[in-house]
């Protein structure tokens, strides 16, 4: 995001901040961000916008200690892929004076760490802010033009029902693809081809973020896991039955929501054609 700011808003200042002395020497030295401050309070003195990217759960504690350090005015907004536990913690922990928007950029990959960071992440993807009555909506106008501006399309959502559709659409493929892989022997994965590898990539997301994902998401990741248990049983009793039409029925549903998805997306621009 910061690499996208610097190139699509030129004149904007860009200040990182982690509490990691070698995360902002690298950031700044990649140029990712135009300066990378040793603490929070020279990060976010004269912000108009704060833009929280670490897991979920430490998302509290920031939003207690950002209410005494940003601008009145100040627009707060973070990345998670949860909503709910979000938005109550702002609500119960920022001062009147600053305004709160969820934001849930649709994009990214298993890689972890500034050196991996892309100033074209967002190029066709979506973007989800999530609002409340309660959320200033002259913040949710001013961020739907920032994420605009980084190349992404721009959705509303509450988020409860943010959270319901990305627990199916986001947590639980995150889930499958770990239980896929620990279901599966060392040895006998040195055989695998590039449908395993593509099948399990996001098995390679960094635990503790993921972790922090699932606990905040947790009944709606159960009632998806749930779902796929049922799934996976009628395909299971139909294999096992040698039930050849009704294997070929269950595989050619699957065939033709995908197809229609790809077909959707490619209509959308999200994929190339």
């Amino acid at each position: 995001m910061a690499l996208a700011v610097r190139q699509r808003m030129p004149g904007t200042a860009v200040i990182g901040y982690s509490h990691r002395l070698a995360t902002r020497r690298r950031a700044k030295t990649l140029g990712v961000v135009s300066e990378a401050a040793g603490n929070l309070k020279a990060a976010v003195a004269d912000a108009d916008l704060v833009v929280l990217a670490t897991p979920i759960f430490t998302f509290e504690r920031y939003f207690m200690d950002l209410s005494g350090l940003v601008p009145h005015g100040c627009i707060i907004t973070d990345v998670g892929s949860t909503k709910v536990l979000p938005h109550v913690w702002a609500e119960k922990r920022l001062a009147s004076h600053i305004r709160y928007v969820g934001s849930h950029p649709v994009a990214g990959s298993e890689q972890r760490g500034v050196e991996f960071a892309r100033d074209d992440l967002f190029d066709r993807a979506s973007c989800i802010l999530t609002t409340t009555p309660a959320t200033n909506r002259d913040a949710v106008k001013a961020l739907r033009g920032f994420w605009s501006m980084l190349g992404c399309s721009v959705r509303v959502m509450s988020p409860a029902e943010h959270d319901r559709v990305f627990a199916n659409i986001s947590h639980l493929p995150h889930v499958m693809a770990a239980g896929l892989v620990n279901a599966s022997a060392e040895e006998e994965m040195l055989f695998a081809g590039k449908g395993f590898l593509d099948s399990t990539r996001i098995a390679s997301g960094p635990p503790t973020v993921w972790t922090d994902v699932l606990l905040a998401n947790r009944a709606n990741i159960a009632d998806g896991i749930d779902r796929a248990i049922a799934a996976l049983l009628r395909l299971r009793a139909a294999i096992k039955a040698g039930k050849r039409e009704q294997i070929e029925q269950l595989l050619e549903a699957a065939r033709r929501k995908r197809a229609t998805l790809v077909k959707y997306k490619i209509r959308k621009k999200e994929l190339p054609s």
